[in-house]
């Protein structure tokens, strides 16, 4: 069922180096492959699904509003690895298929902020994924991609730019956070996980730059 989401991630690859919008990725060798693991990165373009993808060699379960799995989508985006969720009302059908993806050890990407940004610049995180940050109990990767917003911004038209993608290590969460089972708990866990996203920034400019693809 996953072929179409190799030829897809394929096509993605070659498609970005062909228009000139190469994606760089520093920080490889710190990559989660095995085992379940939240991919969380900020969300400023219609690219970043595909983008996450390049960067990373074993597949990534990504979440797709409820919408788009009607007819056709609902044959085409299930073989591209995505899987509904409803944004416009708490679901708790789409948060347990999250977390039966976790424990049964795929990675799962996230965009903490929740929707796109609207100007390329970070936005504060929903406590909703600080829940299932704490209910997993997998590990949560941060990564920040740069250059995404300028080749296909929210409501804006393609326009071919090198994109970055700086993976950094695993989060460690504050271990009163993780056990108190709050809404106050769960987003700091969330606003923490946005602060190591943030910090990436910096931190790209310090490592060796990785492969390029």
């Amino acid at each position: 069922m996953k072929t179409l989401y190799w030829i897809a991630r394929a096509f993605a690859r070659s498609t970005f180096s062909a228009t000139g919008g190469a994606v760089e990725v520093i920080g490889a060798d710190k990559r989660i492959h095995q085992g379940g693991a939240i991919i969380a990165a900020n969300h400023t373009s219609y690219l970043d699904p595909p983008v996450v993808a390049t960067a990373y060699e074993t597949s990534v379960a990504f979440l797709a509003r409820k919408t788009l799995f009607r007819k056709f989508g609902g044959w085409l985006y299930p073989r591209l690895n995505a899987f509904p969720i409803d944004r416009d009302h708490a679901d708790l059908q789409s948060m347990k298929s999250i977390l039966k993806k976790l424990r049964h050890g795929e990675r799962v990407l996230m965009f903490p902020e929740g929707t796109r940004s609207e100007n390329g610049e970070l936005t504060r995180a929903k406590a909703g994924i600080g829940m299932l940050v704490a209910k997993s109990g997998v590990p949560v990767q941060p990564i920040r991609i740069f250059g995404a917003y300028e080749s296909w911004p929210k409501g804006g038209r393609f326009r071919p730019h090198r994109i970055q993608v700086i993976i950094g290590d695993p989060v460690v969460f504050d271990p009163d956070d993780l056990k108190e089972k709050s809404r106050e708990s769960y987003q700091r866990i969330a606003d923490q996980l946005m602060s190591a996203i943030a910090a990436l920034e910096v931190a790209g400019e310090e490592r060796d730059r990785g492969p390029e693809l």
